[in-house]
């Protein structure tokens, strides 16, 4: 199956709130957030083109098969940007078929950056080990790095 990678636009808003109902999945978050909260971060989110970057993995059927979200920041530990994955997720039916190999490769090749770094976690060893064969090593606090 082929896999559409693109940025997320003003039209994905419900794409949006799924994805950051997800993110905040804690119950105990969840109690205190409403759908306002959702609206005014995707309203953020569309006007900051240079710190925030939201990504959609769409399949060719125009299913949405996960998403992730970025923070780019220029950091003098670096000398240069540094690329933070935040979130990165990819729906239970799609997982295990090469979307997040896709989005790295994606994200090495579009995004440039002088370093990425990614959070992990601890359950999910699938992924460890794909970011490894990619390159990257572990931190502390089950952080990734790929200089």
């Amino acid at each position: 199956m082929n896999y559409l990678i693109r940025k997320i636009t003003s039209d994905d808003k419900s794409v949006f709130i799924e994805m950051s109902r997800e993110f905040y999945s804690s119950s105990a978050v969840l109690n205190n957030i409403d759908d306002a909260f959702h609206f005014n971060t995707f309203e953020e989110l569309m006007r900051s083109d240079v710190y925030l970057e939201c990504y959609i993995f769409e399949t060719d059927k125009g299913e949405i098969a996960g998403y992730a979200l970025l923070d780019k920041m220029f950091s003098h530990e670096v000398g240069g940007i540094l690329v933070w994955v935040e979130e990165l997720y990819v729906r239970p039916d799609f997982q295990g078929r090469g979307i997040g190999g896709a989005f790295f490769a994606y994200l090495e090749k579009n995004v440039p950056a002088a370093r990425y770094r990614l959070e992990t976690e601890p359950e999910n060893e699938g992924a460890r080990a794909l970011y490894k064969r990619k390159g990257y090593r572990e931190l502390e606090y089950l952080q990734m790095v790929k200089d």
